[in-house]
């Protein structure tokens, strides 16, 4: 004989799987301080200047 199964907590429970993952994705998206992306956008630009400025010209 099959499981029974309440419709409506298996329909919540799916919804609560999706939100987990939309929260975690989010995490990863916004999850950083604006002085801390700020300060790596900083140390990026300053490593490309200086990759460019060791540059040997052809």
């Amino acid at each position: 004989m099959a499981e029974v199964v309440n419709l409506n907590k298996a329909r919540k429970a799916k919804a609560r799987a999706e939100d987990k993952t939309r929260a975690a994705q989010n995490r990863v998206r916004f999850g950083r301080p604006k002085a801390e992306t700020a300060t790596s956008k900083l140390e990026a630009e300053r490593a490309r200047r200086d990759l460019d400025g060791k540059k040997r010209e052809d």
